[in-house]
């Protein structure tokens, strides 16, 4: 583990936002003013990927910044440009003006499993370099699980300490690799840290560097995982949908023109079969939506009523405003 730490260390950086105050107004004895100092606006971290001077960090940290410094474990400091960011995947890219950097190589997140060596470096309350250990406590976990509702991933969960400032370090294996871009931390609990997967990060990395955005693709339905105590208040509240089951996930709204209401999928449709997944949670739909490529399509087999039906949908480019 002192090794990992040593290797991966020099990549890890520092990023200070700053604010640049507005200039005290002019008067007639003081016709230029000296210009304030810039005020630090915020502190969080990141790793490079990219020996270019490419950072990979969270988009919180660095979003509406005026100055975004990134400082490296060797002292020296950089005017960072933010070549985009994503605050559906939390996930921003910088870029410093340096050459033959350090970096830490990326891992896949796709095999986790519980129980895996967790290692999170970063700068917790401007602690630079700080190390904390832990496992995988899980995989997977809805952005709704941890109150992070206006977020499309689905998270690890770490026992790692995370804290203030850990945000946009990574979290790596035991071979060094970074798994995930720690970003969360649930505020009056204890053991609980989480961080986004390398693998959705890097592939919206890759598209913030493209194109400065990234895309999204979307179905345009809203979804809940059922319960029995849900499901019976279903029936009673919407006995029209003759709802057979107390599992799963129902479809409880179709957006009008959206890919899902163009295939014929309808609020009431319980949800069999996606692709090749049998039963899946929300979570799991919105996975592998994300997952797909643009021009492909998403095989749905859902239950309505009593009859079984399939839908061939191709998701869209979520809009802008949605």
């Amino acid at each position: 583990m002192a090794k990992v730490v040593s290797d991966a260390g020099a990549a890890v950086v520092s990023i200070d936002t700053l604010e640049l105050p507005s200039n005290k107004q002019d008067s007639f004895f003081n016709p230029m003013p000296e210009p304030d100092a810039p005020v630090r606006q915020g502190q969080g971290s990141g790793f490079i990927f990219d020996a270019s001077g490419k950072v990979m960090t969270n988009a919180h940290v660095v979003e509406n910044a005026s100055i975004v410094r990134v400082t490296l474990p060797d002292g020296r400091e950089f005017d960072g440009k933010v070549l985009g960011t994503d605050r559906l995947t939390d996930v921003a890219v910088v870029e410093i003006p340096a050459e033959n950097l350090p970096t830490v190589p990326l891992g896949n997140s796709d095999n986790l499993v519980p129980g895996e060596w967790a290692i999170a470096i970063g700068n917790p309350l401007g602690l630079s370099n700080t190390v904390t250990a832990g496992i995988i406590s899980a995989t997977g976990r809805g952005s709704n699980e941890i109150g992070a509702a206006d977020k499309r991933v689905s998270f690890i969960q770490t026992d790692a300490a995370i804290n203030p400032g850990n945000s946009g370090g990574p979290l790596l294996n035991a071979a060094g690799q970074v798994i995930g871009v720690n970003t969360a931390v649930i505020s009056q609990a204890q053991g609980l840290g989480f961080a986004i997967p390398i693998n959705t990060a890097y592939r919206i990395a890759e598209q913030l560097i493209t194109t400065g955005r990234a895309q999204h693709l979307y179905l345009g339905i809203r979804m809940v995982r059922l319960s029995p105590e849900l499901a019976l208040r279903i029936r009673q509240e919407r006995p029209d949908w003759n709802l057979e089951t107390t599992q799963g996930t129902l479809i409880t709204d179709v957006m009008a023109n959206s890919p899902a209401a163009q295939a014929g999928l309808q609020a009431g449709d319980w949800i069999a079969k996606i692709n090749d997944v049998n039963q899946p949670t929300p979570q799991q739909v919105q996975t592998i939506v994300e997952q797909t490529q643009a021009g492909q399509t998403i095989t749905l087999e859902v239950q309505r009523g009593n009859t079984s039906q399939t839908f061939r949908v191709q998701p869209a480019p979520m809009p802008e405003n949605f």
